[in-house]
C-alpha cells in the first residue's frame, strides 16, 4: 500500500468511475483500472461492486475510503511541517545535569513564552551518551562539554565554565603531587573527570579510590563530610545550599575552563534547533559564567 494507491482509489470514488477519474489524475483508463485490481489484490477483499461500468463501494470500500482520507490528510499534514520554517512538536534535549540545573532556566523559559506549540523534553546524560544520542537520531540537539568531535556536529559555544577543586574546609591543600585518598566525580564519559584524573597523571600520581556518583549536589554531601575531593563547575555551587562548608581551589591556567556547546548533527538545523540557536547564541540571555 502506498500514497499513490491511496490517491486513485480516493479520486475514483470521488469522480464516480474510472474515467471521470483517470481524467482528473491525467492518466489513461486502463492504467486507473489495473491500479485499483492490484490495490483490491494486496488486500485480499473487492472495495468495489462492479454494475455495468458504475462502481459502488462495498462494506470494505467505505473502511478504506475512510483510511485513505486520514492517510492522505496526514501525508499532506507532514509535507506542510516539513515546509514550515516554525518551531512544532516534540523537540528532544539533552543536557549534562550541571548545565541542566544552573544554565538552562532563564533559556528554556525564554523558549517556551516564544514557542508555546513545542513540546520541549530534556534528557540528561555525559557527553559520550549525549554525542551518541544526536548521532543515533534518539535526541536533536545536546548541551556538552568540549572537547566533542567536530566532524559529524554543527556547534555553537554557549557557556564558559570555571572548574573548581572542591573540598571540605578542613581538607588540606590540594594539589597533584600529593593528591587526596579519594576521588569523588560522574561516571566514566564526564569530561570534567577526565580532566582531574589527566591532572593527577600528569604529576604522577593517582587517588587510590574513586566514588562514581550520578548526581553534584550527591557528590557535593560527600566531600562536606571528608569522603574525597571533586572538580566541578563553580556555577553549581550557587545552587547548594551548604556551600559556606566547602572551599575551592582552582586548576592551572589552561584547565580551570570549560566550553559548553550546543551540538546537532551536521546539516540538520531542525526548526525547533535554530529556535534554540536564536536564544542561545551570542546576545540572546547572559550566560557568562560568574
Amino acid at each position: 500500500m502506498d500514497l499513490t494507491q491511496l490517491k486513485i482509489f480516493q479520486t475514483v470514488v470521488r469522480e464516480g468511475g474510472i474515467t471521470k477519474a483517470a481524467n482528473r489524475l491525467h492518466r489513461v483508463q486502463s492504467n486507473v483500472t489495473t491500479r485499483i485490481r492490484q490495490f483490491e489484490d494486496e488486500l485480499g477483499v473487492a472495495l468495489f461492486e462492479r454494475d455495468g461500468k458504475r462502481l459502488h463501494l462495498t462494506a470494505a470500500g467505505q473502511t478504506m475510503l475512510d483510511y485513505a482520507e486520514r492517510l492522505l490528510a496526514l501525508a499532506d499534514e507532514a509535507r506542510e511541517a516539513v515546509r514550515d520554517p516554525q518551531p512544532r512538536g516534540i523537540f528532544l534535549l539533552g543536557s549534562m545535569e550541571s548545565t541542566a540545573a544552573v544554565r538552562l532556566p532563564e533559556p528554556l523559559t525564554e523558549y517556551h513564552r516564544r514557542h508555546p506549540g513545542v513540546d520541549l523534553q530534556l534528557r540528561t546524560g555525559n557527553p559520550l551518551q549525549l554525542a551518541r544520542a544526536v548521532l543515533n537520531g534518539d535526541i536533536e540537539a545536546a548541551l556538552v562539554a568540549e572537547p566533542v568531535a567536530d566532524e559529524p556536529f554543527d556547534k555553537l559555544k554557549v557557556f564558559e565554565e570555571e572548574l573548581v577543586l572542591v573540598a571540605a574546609n578542613d581538607h588540606p591543600p590540594i594539589d597533584r603531587e600529593h593528591p587526596p585518598a579519594t576521588m569523588i566525580a560522574f561516571e566514566n564519559g564526564c569530561p570534567h573527570r577526565r580532566r582531574l584524573e589527566q591532572w593527577y597523571v600528569d604529576g604522577g600520581q593517582m587517588p587510590a579510590h574513586t566514588i562514581e556518583l550520578s548526581s553534584y549536589h550527591a557528590m557535593l554531601g560527600c566531600v562536606i563530610v571528608g569522603m574525597g575531593v571533586a572538580l566541578l563547575p563553580r556555577s553549581v555551587l550557587t545552587t547548594f545550599p551548604e556551600h559556606h562548608r566547602l572551599r575551592t581551589e582552582r586548576l592551572p591556567a589552561g584547565l580551570d575552563v570549560a566550553d559548553t556547546v550546543l551540538i546537532w548533527r551536521r546539516g540538520a538545523c531542525s526548526p525547533n534547533v535554530s529556535a534554540l540557536v536564536d536564544i542561545l547564541a551570542p546576545g540572546g540571555t547572559d550566560r557568562r559564567a560568574n
